[in-house]
């Protein structure tokens, strides 16, 4: 763990850009040190992960084609509601346990997340009985092409066994983050992630399942994960792992109802924010889908380089909750504050210098999954133009984090709904309507779609309004009048 946490690449470029950045006196070099700490496991796990999804698009495609890229994309959102439901708890989580760590209040804390773990069942269980029962309608619905729509079936079918496990993963994980712990979940999330990439190599290019063994090792995959974080939580660490932080004891108490209402109360709007932001993509992919499904895979696999990028947010926008959130708990408001200025600017360093990257590179790495010169123009143009707008990404995440601990969450539900809703798909319909406008909608969609929630958030953030908010979640705290 030592080597690893001094040595590994990850850590030393994020130090590098964070040393530069604070050269000019942007912001303060020992923050950048204690921020990079914590956040560069959570980058990891998240590179890890997205470049499972993305394997699972270049491996269908590579044994598939296009057609089945399109089936996997259309199942996507999905799947996505998994993150979107359990995420959404997660981010409640995070505020309520880096709050409590912060105030040393581990009896409430581990209330609060054996209360977010039975919400996270109650709410998820649900579609898996959806998704195996109605999945051909479900990818009906936004499909188009028979033999797209049954890959996209048969996926979702399968891989809806997985959906409480992933959303139970990221309770485990934004636990220990709140507990100052990043590197546990980077283990065992990224190493699920591996995992997940054997096994379905084994099982589409071995035992030629096709799609349907994608989704086997994706739910497969998820449900060892969640066992591990089960077993660690409740014993306290793991073997080859160590100790975890806090534990959380399978005796009771089990149940708060003052901390179920605040967890409720926080995760509600960032449920509803990722149901906006997940829910969005089934009438975007719908339009998509107007233009052939050549032009659904070029967008499918522009999106999965685009998650690649994006990554950055899994650390900084997760170690901006934790460390705002640990200070908010020892009410101490301006050092939040100062927290949360640094990480953003820390953050959008970071995006550019990746968004340039592969901006230059965006023509080899899209031969990577497609290679037909019909399609390849577009996956380019797709990926440069989510590389100008990655940039706002970061800005979004960074100003995300210190509303999620301080359990302001409102607001970036409302930047989600108008930056979807409100420009990135009457934009894109507008390249069906007008015939002239054709793929350059998309395009202004894509970008729109990052843009919008950024601006809005950003604006959120700067007012300062965040830490009034968080008076009322505070360990111990009464209402404010």
């Amino acid at each position: 763990m030592v080597s690893w946490s001094r040595y590994n690449p990850v850590r030393a470029l994020l130090l590098a850009v964070g040393a530069l950045v604070a050269r000019f006196g942007i912001i303060d070099r020992e923050r950048v040190e204690r921020a990079t700490d914590l956040a560069w496991p959570r980058i990891i796990t998240g590179l890890a992960r997205m470049s499972r999804s993305t394997a699972d698009v270049a491996m269908v495609g590579i044994a598939l084609g296009p057609t089945a890229i399109a089936g996997v994309g259309y199942a996507s959102p999905f799947w996505g509601l998994a993150f979107a439901l359990g995420g959404g708890v997660a981010g409640g989580t995070i505020g309520l346990v880096s709050q409590r760590f912060g105030a040393d209040a581990y009896d409430e804390l581990a209330l609060s997340v054996k209360a977010s773990a039975v919400l996270t069942v109650a709410i998820t269980l649900p579609l898996v009985a959806v998704y195996w029962f109605l999945s051909a309608p479900l990818i009906g619905l936004i499909g188009s092409g028979d033999q797209a729509v049954a890959f996209g079936a048969d996926y979702l079918r399968v891989v809806a066994f997985g959906v409480p496990f992933a959303a139970l993963n990221l309770i485990g994980s934004r636990t220990l983050v709140g507990a100052d712990d990043a590197w546990t979940p980077m283990i065992l999330r990224g190493g699920g992630a591996v995992i997940n990439i054997i096994l379905n190599a084994v099982l589409i290019f071995g035992l030629g399942w096709g799609v349907a063994g994608a989704a086997i090792g994706t739910a497969l995959s998820n449900v060892l994960v969640t066992a591990a974080f089960g077993v660690g939580l409740a014993r306290g660490g793991l073997p080859c792992i160590g100790e975890f932080p806090v534990r959380i004891p399978l005796s009771g108490p089990h149940f708060d109802r003052s901390l179920l209402g605040d967890l409720v109360e926080m995760a509600t709007p960032l449920i509803g924010t990722n149901l906006a932001r997940s829910g969005g993509q089934f009438p975007k992919l719908f339009i998509v889908g107007l233009f052939g499904p050549n032009v659904v895979a070029a967008y499918v696999v522009a999106m999965r380089v685009r998650a690649l990028m994006d990554t950055p947010n899994w650390g900084f926008s997760m170690a901006s909750s934790s460390l705002v959130g640990q200070a908010l708990g020892q009410d101490d408001e301006d050092d939040a504050g100062v927290w949360a200025h640094d990480i953003i600017r820390f953050s959008i360093a970071v995006y550019a210098l990746i968004a340039v990257g592969v901006f230059v590179f965006a023509r080899p790495i899209g031969r990577v999954f497609v290679d037909q010169p019909e399609i390849l123009p577009t996956v380019v143009t797709f990926i440069r133009v989510a590389c100008v707008g990655v940039m706002f990404s970061g800005v979004y995440g960074g100003s995300t984090g210190p509303l999620r601990a301080s359990g302001d969450t409102r607001w970036p539900l409302y930047a989600q709904l108008a930056g979807l809703y409100m420009f990135a798909l009457p934009i894109a319909y507008l390249g069906v309507a007008v015939p002239e406008f054709g793929q350059t909608a998309l395009y202004v969609a894509v970008f729109a779609e990052m843009a919008i929630p950024a601006c809005i958030t950003y604006y959120r953030y700067r007012s300062g309004t965040w830490k009034v908010v968080s008076r009322d979640y505070r360990p111990d705290a009464s209402p404010t009048d």
